[in-house]
């Protein structure tokens, strides 16, 4: 079996309009740049796979669009309505950050479809992992309010579907984005099959969620895990944090598969995050993810892109993934990789981080 990989052209085409960072261009707003959420850092990524050939070695597959029952399962029939209209009419906006134009809402059900395709062939033996390439984004979506450039909850259909299907009982998610996976989290802040964790610069985005002290409702309580990160965490502070909070979580739950929200936003040289990871942590917590999965679940393991908005520095994170994914011996070197060296946090920031990690450990026992 191999890695499979899920992409399709129409996701580089969503847009949002002018915007300049995360301004409506107006006022004393001049127009230039647009969304940081474009398409160049995923197209960029897909163009670096086949000039290394890498894409030669991965199963290249696209998917159908999510039906719309598949996402009746998160979201309710008056938001989709709602968000179809719009799209309809030629775009607009629903929530906060979230602008779209016309066919918007067709591009965010095959954004969907993407991650539910890539976990369903996972589950059903098909592949061995995989990596979905979804835009736009899912992990802040809530069921009847999108924000932080996501319109649908990509992660939370896919494992909706899986368990109506019965492919799986119990599923991890582990959310490595620089943003609190806020929508993720409240889809499933009941449900104690599900798994939610989130490792995020602390106080980014959302500004106020991801706190470590939510740690699921009712059923669900123990079964949301956040792990509030403080800006400059580098390499050694994000596999600190793997080992120490979230792989034991993962053996204490034992799903039967993992998810990965693969953010690329807390490279060093993201516009939206200050933190300080390089191509090379990405290889590291995909490999975690990896030796886990095989520990736990039979190597099922499927990563579903997120964010990430620098439009050199993500292939190169990006291609690092799909390496240690496949087993591949073709190799990108990050052009920035010494750089990123030379400015990680030296040994008393260390020992900051170490005791942070030891005082969150503390919500979690």
């Amino acid at each position: 079996m191999t890695t499979g990989f899920f992409w399709d052209e129409r996701c580089f085409w969503h847009h949002g309009g002018n915007y300049a960072l995360t301004l409506p261009v107006g006022g004393l707003v001049q127009p230039g740049g647009g969304l940081p959420e474009s398409p160049e850092t995923k197209r960029r990524l897909k163009n670096l796979l086949d000039v290394t050939g890498l894409s030669g070695e991965l199963r290249m597959l696209h998917a159908a669009p999510a039906t719309e029952e598949e996402l009746r399962l998160v979201h309710p029939q008056g938001y989709l309505a709602e968000f179809k209209a719009l799209s309809d009419r030629g775009g607009g906006e629903l929530g906060l950050r979230t602008p779209f134009g016309r066919d918007g809402y067709e591009v965010a059900a095959l954004s969907a479809g993407l991650a539910t395709a890539a976990l369903r062939q996972v589950l059903e033996g098909r592949l061995a992992n995989a990596y979905a390439l979804s835009r736009p984004p899912g992990h802040h979506c809530l069921p009847d309010w999108p924000n932080g450039f996501c319109l649908l909850a990509n992660i939370a259909i896919a494992v909706e579907v899986a368990l109506a299907e019965r492919r799986a009982e119990r599923v991890a998610v582990v959310d490595w984005d620089v943003h609190h996976g806020n929508g993720t989290e409240a889809i499933f802040l009941t449900r104690p099959e599900v798994l939610t964790i989130s490792l995020h610069q602390e106080r980014n985005y959302p500004l106020d969620t991801g706190g470590a002290e939510v740690r699921g409702e009712g059923a669900g309580l123990g079964a949301n895990m956040n792990i509030p990160l403080p800006p400059g965490t580098g390499h050694r502070g994000y596999l600190e944090a793997m080992e120490r909070l979230v792989l034991p979580a993962l053996r204490r739950h034992r799903p039967d598969v993992l998810v990965v929200a693969c953010g690329f936003d807390a490279g060093a040289l993201d516009p939206l995050g200050r933190m300080l990871a390089s191509a090379e942590t990405f290889r590291a917590l995909t490999r975690m993810m990896k030796e886990t999965a095989a520990d736990l679940c039979g190597g099922r393991l499927v990563l579903v892109h997120e964010g990430g908005y620098s439009e050199v520095h993500v292939p190169f994170c990006g291609h690092a993934v799909l390496e240690e994914l496949s087993g591949s011996g073709i190799h990108a070197p990050d052009p920035l990789g010494m750089t990123i060296q030379a400015r990680q946090p030296g040994p008393a920031f260390d020992a900051f981080l170490s005791a942070h990690l030891s005082d969150l450990a503390t919500h979690f026992a």
